[in-house]
């Protein structure tokens, strides 16, 4: 049996395969290899995921990582399952990968992520052929659900927000300027951390203040990445990530600003990913 791996910040999804097509799930702490080291991903894997596969013989790990962007940070996620499988071949690669092949299968298309960071490349139905380059939390993720807290957490750190929208976020997240401070710089993932304010923002999105910021996040994603790719106007333009999957109204509305053509937009690559890996194993047993 085989075990695929799809990983973002906030958590990680595991799928288990076996020679029949069957699978089950678990899910484990988000994997970043761009802010965990090697020991940092090993923790996460020795009691996290390997009390939840009961020492099952799996014969292959395809693993597809947010961060997972250079050979040096794969590697330190190849180090990782190494250890916690010995002897078992593994391939780390970019959930970018995941993304365009569960969005788009063998058709062209541009693949986006929006989720707790942001990403998006160009496909042309077998591999991605052109990638704007995601700058992560400091500089860029626009689009991400990161980036709607700090538009959120700037206008509230900076007494922008109306007096009921401040109280309210006050109240609900128990916030306090140190403590705000400490998770953003004091974290080992705060695009995480910033990432859970986009609940509160879904659930005061008809808010017109709320309202703004979600259409300026979305219209920055368009304007710095999906207008760069050639025939953005003609290709299907594809999401996958919870933020694309519960703002997908406002979505829909910027994307008609660009003249865009949206194709699907899905919470999470797993069934694609799943698809393509079954009729790999089926090709591999003929």
């Amino acid at each position: 049996m085989i075990l695929i791996a799809d990983s973002g910040s906030t958590k990680t999804d595991w799928r288990i395969i076996d020679a029949e097509n069957q699978y089950e799930q678990v899910t484990t702490t988000g994997i970043n290899p761009q802010y965990l080291d090697t020991d940092k991903i090993y923790s996460i894997f020795e009691t996290e995921l390997l009390p939840q596969l009961k020492e099952r013989n799996i014969s292959a790990i395809y693993y597809y990582g947010a961060g997972c962007s250079s050979p040096e940070r794969n590697k330190r996620v190849e180090d990782a399952l190494t250890r916690a499988f010995p002897s078992v071949p593994n391939y780390v690669d970019h959930d970018l990968l995941a993304a365009a092949r569960a969005l788009c299968g063998h058709k062209p298309g541009i693949a986006c992520i929006l989720g707790t960071g942001s990403n998006s490349c160009l496909y042309d139905g077998k591999n991605i052929i052109d990638n704007v380059t995601s700058l992560g939390f400091l500089m860029g993720d626009e689009g991400s659900g990161a980036y709607l807290g700090k538009l959120l957490i700037k206008a509230y750190m900076y007494r922008e927000l109306p007096e009921e929208l401040a109280t309210s976020l006050t109240n609900r997240y128990n916030l306090t300027k140190n403590g705000i401070l400490d998770a953003v710089y004091g974290s080992d993932i705060p695009s995480q951390y910033l990432a859970t304010f986009a609940k509160f923002m879904h659930d005061k999105r008809k808010n017109p203040v709320i309202k703004e910021m979600i259409y300026e996040n979305f219209e920055e994603f368009f304007e710095r990445h999906v207008s760069k790719y050639e025939g953005f106007g003609e290709l299907p333009v594809n999401f996958v990530g919870s933020i694309a999957f519960h703002f997908a109204d406002t979505l829909k509305l910027v994307a008609k600003k660009y003249g865009c053509h949206i194709g699907v937009i899905i919470s999470s690559p797993s069934e694609g990913l799943i698809k393509y890996h079954q009729e790999l194993l089926k090709m591999q047993n003929a």
